[in-house]
């Protein structure tokens, strides 16, 4: 990748994390540490690797998005705010009353969520049924999800694996987000799903190994997953839970906290952000 696109792909993700941060400081409540992990993740998927128009949202064309750890809608908001399907400043709205940036994505409200989620293992399930959709209509856009390594050990997310092999989805990529993390504390520790690799190619998957904030690891594993037929791509994302924040990082206790007006501003200046 030349230079010039890494350094933009990395501004942009400084702003996803940005738009993360400034949503749930102002909702006093929601998901950073899952969020800010999948930063890079959502940068590359929606400024390179999908094809998606922010005028005509639900164009037929385009290819679509599933974010199944729902409750990391902060990511998702935030990219697509700087993707320009709404205006940024609509960030601050996070988990109003009046707002459509609710805790969970909402396909009827919220421009360019193509599908809502929340409940962990749905996602998937919803995104295999797109790639199926895709390939009896014969059409060519493909379906990307995100699924949260806690939630990878619900038997749904495994029954959605083996459904996305017996029908050769090779239009499917889904993203494992490893952060090792989750709300009681370490993934392994709380109920052991790895290893990931092993099982899903068990079930009939191609599987890429990734750096999940390196955008050159980041672009070679989704190439793989294109040049792939005949079998669904799993990317096995290592990241940090809470990245970019030093006192988040790592940190299972930021799985669903928002930062207080100190930690708020320490965090954005780390990002060499405004307030």
């Amino acid at each position: 990748m030349e230079q010039s696109k890494r350094q933009t792909l990395a501004r942009i993700a400084g702003d996803i994390r940005a738009g993360i941060l400034r949503g749930v400081y102002h909702a006093a409540s929601g998901h950073p540490g899952g969020s800010l992990s999948i930063a890079e993740i959502m940068t590359y998927l929606y400024f390179e690797e999908m094809s998606v128009d922010p005028e005509n949202p639900k164009w037929e064309g385009r290819d679509r998005f599933v974010l199944s750890k729902g409750h990391c809608a902060p990511a998702l908001y935030a990219t697509l705010a700087n993707k320009g399907f709404f205006p940024v400043e609509e960030l601050d709205t996070l988990r109003k009353i009046d707002s459509r940036l609710q805790g969970h994505p909402d396909m009827k409200g919220i421009p360019g969520v193509d599908m809502s989620s929340g409940s962990l293992g749905l996602g998937i399930s919803s995104a295999c049924g797109m790639a199926l959709t895709a390939k009896h209509k014969g059409e060519p856009w493909r379906v990307y999800t995100v699924v949260g390594d806690g939630e990878s050990e619900e038997g749904q997310v495994w029954e959605a694996a083996m459904f996305a092999a017996h029908y050769k989805l090779d239009n499917l990529c889904a993203v494992i987000d490893w952060n090792g993390l989750q709300i009681d504390g370490p993934v392994t520790e709380v109920m052991n799903p790895t290893p990931h690799d092993e099982k899903l190619r068990a079930f009939g998957w191609n599987v890429v190994m990734a750096d999940a904030h390196d955008f050159d690891s980041l672009e070679a594993a989704f190439a793989a997953a294109r040049a792939c037929k005949g079998k669904p791509t799993a990317i096995i994302a290592r990241s940090v839970k809470g990245k970019g924040v030093s006192f988040m990082e790592n940190k299972c206790e930021w799985h669903g906290t928002a930062p207080k007006e100190e930690q708020y501003r320490q965090a954005m200046a780390e990002l060499g952000q405004e307030v």
